[in-house]
Parts: C-alpha cells; structure tokens; sequence
C-alpha cells in the first residue's frame, strides 16, 4: 500500500467552492484501478489549507494510472487544479513499522 499525500492551498474565499468542486471529483479518482480510500482534512489554523491523504495499492496506480488516465485525469484536473496557490507538491509513503 502507498500513501500518497499532498498538502492542498486554496486561494482565500475559494474554499466552499473548492469542497463543492471536490465532492464531484473524488468520484473519479475513487474508479480508478488501484484506488484504496481518500482523506480530504481541512486544516483548523489556516482555514485555506487541506491535507488530501490517498492510498493506492501501488505508486503505479497513481502516477501512470491515474495521472496519465486521459480524460478522467483531465476532468480532475479542470475541476480542481485552478483553486491553488501555490500548486501542491505531491509525495508518496510506504509504512516501515
């Protein structure tokens, strides 16, 4: 199992936009082969910010089959990837304990 984990910066007063917006797009990410479960946490100190936790069951499953899954890909990107700023950096982890 991978996780991956990106930390989400909305532009101010974009945020209930952003979670609306959201709501339609984990639907595509949730059909995608390898998909596992999704975490989206809004951060209490800055309200702007969210923590998106996803867990695939390889790095494959994320970085060429979704990310290169052609229109569902685009899709997501045209619902979401205009809310940020800057763009999130994305990482992906592996449990050793």
């Amino acid at each position: 199992m991978v996780l991956e984990l990106a930390i989400l910066d909305v532009i101010r007063g974009k945020e209930d936009e952003f979670e609306r917006a959201f709501t339609e797009a984990k639907g595509i990410i949730a059909s995608m082969p390898g998909f596992l479960s999704l975490e989206l946490q809004r951060c209490l100190e800055a309200r702007n910010r969210y923590l998106l936790l996803v867990r695939w069951s390889t790095l494959e499953d994320h970085t060429v089959g979704f990310r290169q899954s052609g229109e569902r890909y685009e899709r997501w990107r045209a619902l979401l990837h205009h809310f940020y700023d800057p763009f999130p950096i994305v990482e992906h982890y592996e449990a050793v304990a």
